[in-house]
């Protein structure tokens, strides 16, 4: 896989290139918006990690421009600024994802897998263009991080909301537990935590008291939301 990292934090930009490159990834750098912008526009990339505090201009731009071209490159912003409107900034701009720092790596590439798997959906995916999930009566607004069941508002915890957003990407799919614990939380499997059974007891707590039952418990295999 070959990637484009727009950073300037040499620290930083350092650590990511060797952990990348430990993974069997081709890593390019840029260590500002312009000479980043143009190698993302003239080089084919599978993904580009921009930062947002870049010496010449925002991450924003170059995130707009890139769009503005018809760079369909995945773009995930990596970024200290970490305020709803930040957030919302980038992922209106273009941006596929939205990570603050400091992050842990793993969690790097949990978010760069689950931003690779709704490339990858089919023309039947729930993904809608607006890049909303509708599965059901279920919506997910990324942009605004709000979820509604049938028009009513649906209150969730970030990791409420991020095992929520895995299953509705796949519907009808059975989503294991070890999956849930590497996407949404950045670890791998560990058979001594139950933490994903109390977190789905909870979502399906709050669903449910709204409607019909939507998420299955596929005993010994995992989760998976029906329509």
């Amino acid at each position: 896989m070959k990637l484009l990292i727009i950073e300037d934090e040499v620290e930083l930009a350092g650590a990511l290139h060797r952990g990348l490159t430990q993974e069997g990834c081709k890593v390019t750098m840029a260590t500002d918006g312009s000479t980043g912008l143009e190698l993302a526009s003239s080089m084919p990339f599978d993904f580009v990690l921009l930062d947002v505090n870049l010496p010449d201009m925002s991450g924003f731009d170059v995130c707009s421009r890139l769009r503005a071209m018809d760079v369909a490159t995945p773009i995930i912003m990596v970024t200290a600024r970490d305020e709803v409107a930040d957030r919302i900034k980038g992922l209106k701009g273009g941006a596929d994802d939205y990570l603050a720092k400091p992050f842990a790596f793993e969690e790097l590439l949990a978010r760069m897998d689950a931003v690779k798997r709704r490339m990858e959906r089919p023309a039947t995916s729930p993904l809608q263009a607006d890049g909303s999930l509708t599965v059901g009566d279920l919506h997910f607004d990324p942009r605004t991080m709000t979820l509604t069941r049938a028009g009513t508002p649906v209150q969730l915890t970030v990791k409420e909301m991020g095992v929520l957003r895995l299953l509705m990407e796949s519907p009808g799919t059975v989503i294991s537990r070890s999956e849930i614990l590497r996407v949404v939380w950045g670890v791998e499997d560990d058979p001594l935590t139950n933490i994903v059974e109390v977190y789905l007891s909870r979502l399906r707590r709050k669903l449910h008291s709204l409607g019909p039952p939507v998420v299955e418990n596929v005993r010994g295999f995992g989760y998976r939301l029906t329509a």
